[in-house]
């Protein structure tokens, strides 16, 4: 008997590195989706139907049609997000619990880590209006340790989690194309250098990080407007 088709997942998105995230795993994965674009720079964050889904008001989320019992899931959270498309696809999450562990500590890592220190670091060094010496090299710093940390793993293992590519090499990988924003010099770092290069020659990977969005390319960062929403956010 053949295998109903999937409908395709709603891919909540914007070209950032969280959004390159699931855009890789679907393109991996093979699975259909639709991008529903989330323009930050217009506030389409605060919108009630995406905080019905993400009330973190942050992407990239899924709504998936096909969820647990043939249910549409809506997933926030870009690592929940890799996990659940491991869990449903069975490819690039391990079932074996110990290697299921790895794969859950260098992602945790990621997110943890890598992600939200690099992203500030881009705030200090391009975005802030002025700018703070300590506070620059507090998250520069904190990126080249972050790298250190990556390069001793990758100087051992050819992936993050370690013989095999997985969810958390798809987390890494944008935040780690960004190196330049980050004050980071990839020379310092052979084999996160070999990793990254590897993992930029994957087609599914050059799909995912070259999706792009139209109204993306038009979002001018200097207008107080796009920096209050993206910078000055209180509660709602």
């Amino acid at each position: 008997m053949a295998q109903a088709q999937l409908r395709p997942i709603a891919l909540y998105y914007w070209p950032t590195p969280n959004g390159w995230k699931i855009s890789i795993m679907l393109e991996e994965c093979g699975l259909p989706y639709v991008v529903r674009p989330v323009n930050i720079g217009q506030g389409d964050q605060f919108k009630p139907e995406f905080l019905a889904i993400s009330p973190n008001n942050r992407m990239p989320a899924i709504v998936d049609p096909d969820g647990p019992g043939g249910k549409p899931i809506s997933v926030f959270e870009s690592g929940a997000i890799l996990q659940y498309l491991g869990r449903k696809t069975g490819k690039f999450y391990p079932a074996d619990e110990r290697a299921r562990v790895a794969v859950d500590e260098w992602l945790f890592w990621q997110v943890g880590n890598l992600g939200p220190m690099a992203g500030q670091a881009h705030h200090f060094r391009i975005y802030a209006p002025e700018k703070i010496p300590y506070a620059v090299d507090r998250y520069t710093n904190e990126c080249n340790r972050l790298y250190g940390v990556m390069n001793k793993r990758l100087a051992a293992h050819p992936y993050l989690a370690g013989a095999e590519y997985t969810i958390a090499d798809m987390a890494a990988v944008g935040w780690t194309t960004r190196w330049e924003r980050q004050g980071q010099d990839p020379g310092q770092f052979p084999h996160v250098k070999r990793w990254l290069e590897t993992l930029q020659a994957r087609p599914a990977v050059q799909r995912g990080l070259a999706l792009a969005v139209d109204d993306a390319k038009k979002v001018d960062m200097k207008d107080p407007k796009v920096w209050n929403l993206l910078f000055n956010q209180r509660a709602r």
